[in-house]
């Protein structure tokens, strides 16, 4: 049924499954069930919803924008691996790095990277407002994606400062997003970024729908830019 459920949603957007991206899926989804009940990974626990909400929901940033091979991208706060850890299943060509503030979800992605064998993944434990100050990683990335950490404000600060001139944003909102387009002007005029298109996706399974914010880097982010820690989610731009 899960196998199906993968199918249908991937056949809706053009895209192949394989036996081999359906085992790493199965696998994905036990270490995440398993290691749920010790910490606090997803209130998603149904495994036809980790697969529509979590898996497909995940996947639909690769319908929403054409990445090209080898492109090196960041999950800001990325929890359970949500969006890249499902993107990086069908794409293991891309260069990721998962970054989370709580270490002990970093050790849980470790685990799963290791369980399918991932290659060109780093797992990195800290907050976005510090290593966007890393010049390793300060306007180093094509591509940034994030998905329910913070409001709009708040997120184009934590995310922004990552890429390139020229790099994208993915960014998956629900229903409040035009409101928080608004509230976010400010946000890109000052981080040097653009809104290119908003995707909506219907969610396979559902009757739900949710939007992918496709946000273009035009210029430098200016390097006061991100605020220290906790400043952004307190006082957003």
């Amino acid at each position: 049924m899960n196998n199906e459920i993968l199918r249908r949603g991937l056949a809706s957007w053009k895209m192949e499954s394989s036996s081999a991206i359906e085992r790493d899926f199965e696998i994905y989804k036990d270490l995440l069930l398993q290691y749920n009940k010790v910490m606090n990974l997803t209130n998603i626990t149904k495994e036809d919803e980790v697969y529509t909400k979590h898996f497909l929901d995940s996947i639909s940033c690769l319908y929403a924008y054409d990445i090209p091979n080898g492109a090196r991208l960041i999950d800001v706060g990325t929890g359970a691996g949500f969006p890249s850890l499902p993107m990086k299943i069908m794409r293991r060509d891309l260069h990721l790095t998962l970054l989370d503030s709580l270490n002990k979800r970093v050790e849980f992605l470790r685990k799963v990277g290791e369980a399918l064998s991932l290659e060109k993944v780093d797992y990195i434990h800290s907050r976005a407002e510090d290593l966007a100050r890393d010049p390793l990683h300060r306007e180093t990335y094509d591509f940034a994606v994030s998905r329910a950490v913070a409001n709009l404000s708040t997120l184009l600060e934590y995310t922004v400062p990552f890429l390139k001139k020229g790099g994208i944003l993915l960014c998956q909102k629900g229903p409040q997003v035009e409101e928080e387009l608004h509230m976010a002007k400010t946000a890109l005029k000052l981080l040097g970024a653009r809104l290119i298109k908003k995707v909506e996706i219907p969610l396979e399974g559902t009757d739900l729908a949710h939007n992918i914010l496709v946000i273009k880097k035009v210029e430098t982010t200016a390097k006061k830019y991100p605020r220290k820690a906790g400043k952004p989610s307190k006082e957003p731009l």
